[in-house]
């Protein structure tokens, strides 16, 4: 599992809702994700999520924890699952080359959208009770 290129996805919640992106290019059946990328040399998961919450929806987020790590079954990288406080900004495309949308969706929306369903980790994170604003 270490061989594998680690990505950070950012889960952010706002108002009840969660942001997801559609990458321009889908991998399989997967359109709709977690804004997310490569973790840089020198760069917490932590401060990728971050920043690819910025780059890829224009919204800043404060990472608060590592919610869980699993190989992706579509993708086969290595993701680490970050919560993420929204701060500001609008969700909408922030990067047109890497992204077709950004939006903020209902849990239930959300389960629709991710075919195979939510990670157990990060489903159980949004379900919970709410971070304190």
């Amino acid at each position: 599992m270490t061989d594998l290129p680690l990505v950070a996805g950012a889960v952010v919640q706002h108002e009840g809702d969660v942001l997801l992106i559609r990458r321009t290019i889908s991998e399989g059946s997967l359109v709709w994700q977690f804004p997310a990328g490569k973790v840089d040399v020198g760069e917490t998961p932590l401060e990728a999520a971050a920043r690819e919450a910025l780059e890829e929806a224009g919204v800043v987020v404060e990472p608060l924890a590592v919610i869980g790590e699993r190989v992706h079954p579509v993708t086969e990288r290595r993701v680490v699952y970050v919560a993420c406080r929204w701060l500001s900004g609008a969700a909408g495309v922030a990067s047109p080359r890497e992204v077709s949308a950004a939006e903020w969706v209902t849990v239930d929306e959300m389960q629709a959208r991710i075919p195979g369903g939510v990670y157990g980790p990060v489903w159980e994170y949004l379900a919970g009770p709410a971070l304190p604003s």
